[in-house]
């Protein structure tokens, strides 16, 4: 992503995002941290599964890992700003590459961590269907309603989706009738009470989230592969959180990714 991009983004996520969510991860972030203690900042489609790891992690022994889940472009600007996360996980390389630009991450342990799709969710009402690939007029089935997505102008579920979007033919008609969200867990929650009849989120948050179906599969091939890039944060000298890294990368963690609906880049 070139620069000018990366500027309009950060300016959207220092305008847009609200009070109440920048002061709770301010609170989270300023507990305070004991020996073998990890503070991770992960993209909020990794709760689940980050949570599972550090459980895993921790089991048997003193360290204890930390997660404070938002979207990517918060994060990245919390980090930016002096936030004490000593390991960040982004759903989008292009915020890595921001904090990698401004010097806050160590370049030396980046490594893309996870995979992901894209997938059209609807209210969870217990009906099968098949899941095919995505081919439907998505307009037609949104009637008067609107489609919940992240904030394509800064949130990196939102960005994919609007490249799949436009490689269909559909952003022109769709781009007035969105309901921009900071992260794809307020997308899923949105379908789930019916305040919205379709939704654009990540195939693992379909998964990790019972009150939505999947509608259909977004072709991989419209939009940029969506990988998770992992780095530990500079200037937190955590011997804890370079294991927890290392620990990510284990075959073990592999097979509880892939139970959480992430694939592998």
């Amino acid at each position: 992503m070139i620069p000018a991009q990366i500027g309009r983004m950060v300016t959207a996520v220092t305008t847009g995002v609200t009070a109440v969510l920048v002061v709770a991860i301010a609170l989270v972030a300023a507990r305070p941290l004991l020996a073998g203690d990890v503070l991770v900042f992960a993209a909020a489609s990794t709760t689940e599964a980050l949570e599972a790891a550090a459980a895993q992690f921790s089991r048997g022994g003193e360290d204890r890992v930390r997660g404070v889940f938002a979207g990517s472009s918060l994060l990245a600007k919390q980090i930016d700003n002096g936030a004490p996360a000593d390991i960040y996980l982004s759903a989008s390389s292009a915020w890595m590459d921001y904090l990698g630009q401004r010097g806050r991450i160590d370049e030396a342990s980046r490594r893309d961590l996870l995979a992901n799709s894209l997938v059209v969710i609807a209210p969870g009402d217990g009906t099968h269907i098949d899941v095919v690939e995505f081919e439907v007029d998505i307009v037609a089935r949104l009637g008067d309603g609107r489609l919940a997505m992240g904030d394509p102008d800064h949130v990196p579920a939102g960005i994919y989706a609007r490249q799949a979007l436009a490689s269909l033919g559909l952003w022109p008609a769709l781009e007035d009738r969105l309901i921009r969200t900071n992260d794809v867990r307020v997308v899923l929650r949105m379908v789930a009470r019916g305040e919205a009849p379709l939704g654009i989120v990540y195939a693992s948050d379909a998964v990790a989230f019972a009150g939505v179906r999947v509608a259909g599969m977004i072709p991989e091939t419209g939009h940029d592969p969506i990988r998770y890039p992992v780095a530990l944060v500079v200037g937190n000298d955590n011997p804890a959180a370079r294991r927890f890294l290392d620990f990510l990368a284990t075959p073990e963690m592999a097979a509880l990714f892939r139970h959480y609906g992430f694939a592998l880049p």
